[in-house]
């Protein structure tokens, strides 16, 4: 896995957190959906990496 991948999931469930957070303030469901669904999004894509990473080992 190379830093850009970790960057950009990093990146990804950090706006996912933002985004939550913005709903959450806003009273906005929809909005904190959404923001749930990038942070699961990112942490499945982490997941699949660190398998492949212990695969290759």
């Amino acid at each position: 896995m190379g830093i850009a991948d970790k960057a950009e999931n990093a990146a990804e469930k950090l706006a996912g957190q933002a985004e939550e957070a913005v709903g959450k303030a806003t009273d906005d469901e929809k909005l904190q959906a959404e923001g749930r669904k990038d942070q699961a999004s990112a942490s499945t894509k982490q997941f699949g990496e660190d398998v492949k990473d212990a695969f290759k080992r």
